[in-house]
């Protein structure tokens, strides 16, 4: 089973439904922080670039569902980055610690931020 295909297994979205509108990426409230908007971590995961599941994109999505009830298909698209996250943990690879982070991290990301990565990023 391919990238695309997990994500659609785990999130019960079809990415091919996804025409690339940019709605979800215009309205995430911190889009400017994401190295990969939203609307492209789609694209990317459209064509099974596994680049998506390196992004901090993923633990930066604090799950606000502003891109679901935008979205003119009726993606969930928090759910895709749920997917991508499931799949990178399940790896095991990296795991956040609080006492990892510096203080300049501390000052420059949300507290949604960071209480999202704990809680998606720790599992």
């Amino acid at each position: 089973m391919n990238l695309r295909e997990s994500i659609e297994r785990i999130s019960g979205v079809k990415l091919s439904a996804c025409y690339q509108c940019g709605t979800c990426s215009g309205g995430c409230p911190i889009v400017e922080m994401m190295d990969v908007a939203p609307s492209k971590g789609i694209y990317r995961l459209q064509r099974n670039d596994s680049s998506v599941l390196d992004a901090t994109t993923l633990w930066l999505c604090a799950a606000c569902f502003t891109c679901d009830t935008r979205c003119p298909r009726g993606l969930r698209i928090s759910a895709v980055m749920e997917a991508a996250r499931a799949l990178k943990l399940r790896k095991n690879i990296d795991h956040l610690r609080p006492e990892s982070l510096n203080a300049e991290s501390y000052a420059h990301m949300p507290p949604i931020t960071m209480i999202a990565a704990f809680r998606k990023y720790t599992g």
